[in-house]
């Protein structure tokens, strides 16, 4: 039961915020009106993604320090999850931009370094499918895998606050705190972030498990 705990509070938290942002209501405020709910489902993704591909690169780098191919198995598994929270990002995201800039994809530089970024996973995947030695194939994959991670952190988190942004909290925008100074999405939007943090981690570990008894 210890165990489970993490599990069951991820998936109480990911309900709460399904279920109450859609239901609560917004700031008045706010020129993005209803869609502004879309904060707890798009951002919260992102969040998530950032957590799984973090995880996954520290366990790449534990990997190449100790050779336990265990460490390699886990990095794996949640570079996977990394890649379904980015899709998933992604989507709603898209999604986002039609109601609010009138159009499914833009020029936007968090845009196109998010679409940058997942094709460097892509590679990671693709490149690990392409090796059959074992060792070799986690000691390659693990190199790239940070190679990745840190191309994310400069695309997808450095440039956009450097260069004109639609996005919010970028290229000089403000942020959604200037819309919630009762702090209502917030009490919505961070349990978001860590019951999807918490249900990717639960997913990552069923994986490692099967990965485990595969191989």
């Amino acid at each position: 039961m210890k165990g489970s705990i993490y599990k069951v509070l991820g998936v109480l938290l990911v309900l709460y915020s399904m279920i109450y942002g859609l239901l609560m209501d917004i700031p008045e405020d706010t020129f993005l009106e209803e869609t502004i709910r879309n904060l707890f489902y798009h951002v919260s993704m992102w969040f998530a993604m950032v957590a799984m591909m973090g995880g996954s690169f520290w366990n790449a780098i534990r990997f190449l320090s100790t050779e336990n191919l265990t460490l390699d198995r886990r990095s794996f598994c949640l570079a996977e999850m990394g890649m379904l929270f980015s899709f998933m990002g992604l989507l709603t995201g898209m999604m986002w931009a039609k109601f609010t800039w009138s159009t499914w994809w833009t020029n936007d530089p968090k845009l196109n370094g998010t679409a940058v970024t997942m094709l460097f996973y892509l590679a990671y995947f693709v490149l690990r499918n392409s090796i059959e030695d074992t060792r070799k194939k986690a000691r390659i994959s693990a190199v790239f895998n940070i190679f990745a991670f840190v191309m994310m952190i400069v695309f997808v988190g450095i440039l956009p606050r450097m260069t004109d942004s639609l996005h919010p909290g970028n290229g000089g925008n403000p942020g959604f705190n200037i819309y919630d100074s009762d702090h209502r999405l917030k009490i919505v939007f961070y349990p978001a972030v860590i019951g999807w943090i918490l249900v990717g981690t639960w997913i990552a570990s069923l994986r490692y498990r099967l990965k485990t008894l595969q191989e």
